[in-house]
Formats: C-alpha cells, structure tokens, sequence
C-alpha cells in the first residue's frame, strides 16, 4: 500500500473515532439534560457507569492486543527488513517498518489518553449535570 493511502486511511481512522467520542459526549449530555429537567437532583452516574465500564472494558482487551500484534508485526518487518538483499527492497522495508512503528505508537498513546481520560471526563458531564 502507498503512504498516501496509508495516511488517508490513519486520518479516516482518527476521524472516526473523534466522532464517535463526540456522539458517545452529545448522548450524555442528552441524557443529563432530560434526567434534570425530570429530578433536578439527578445523578448521571445510571448513565455514565455503563458506558464507562464498557469502555474500561474493551480497553483493557485493547491495550494487550495492540501490543501484542503492533510487536509481532514490527517483528516480522524487522525480518523482512533483515532478508532484503536489494536496495530497493532494503528502503522500502524500512520505511514500511518506520511507519508500523509510528502506527502502532500512536494507537498505543490514544487507547491509553482514552483510559486517563474516562475519569475526568465522567467528573465534569457530573459537575455539568448539576448546574
């Protein structure tokens, strides 16, 4: 695949998962907005344990599983790197091997932000809700 395609599909990617956590914020908020109008002592904590018990959940498949395939797979570019007798093929499976590696770095640094991230944000939709 070319870097261009590559990077489309990486931003296409981010994009996704951006709106995703926009919904997954418009939603609680939604809810927060309904559930005070009804008991003004509301707590949204029936709305975002769920939610974020499903995150930590998936999270805490994520974060092995992209460690696991990101090492496999930057080891088998490494092989690939090693075995290559032609320039060409030389560069070009160390350019490959850059990228996984920046790849995978970046989706490790995103599911982890998500995990540090969960708390503070139930605490301010919490904080919002009681205004």
């Amino acid at each position: 695949m070319k870097n261009s395609v590559k990077r489309k599909l990486m931003l296409t990617g981010a994009k996704a998962m951006g709106a995703m956590w926009a919904a997954q914020t418009a939603m609680i908020q939604a809810f927060a907005a309904n559930s005070s109008k009804n008991d003004p002592d509301a707590d949204l904590d029936k709305v975002t344990e769920p939610i974020i018990g499903l995150v930590n959940q998936v999270l805490n498949v994520l974060i092995p599983l992209v460690a696991a395939v990101g090492g496999v797979f930057c080891v088998s570019l490494g092989l690939k790197y090693a075995r290559a007798e032609e320039p060409q093929e030389r560069e070009k499976a160390k350019q490959h091997l850059k990228s996984a590696i920046i790849g995978f770095t970046l989706i490790f640094v995103l599911v982890v932000v998500l995990r540090l991230a969960t708390d503070p944000l139930t605490d301010w939709m919490n904080s919002a809700s009681k205004k």
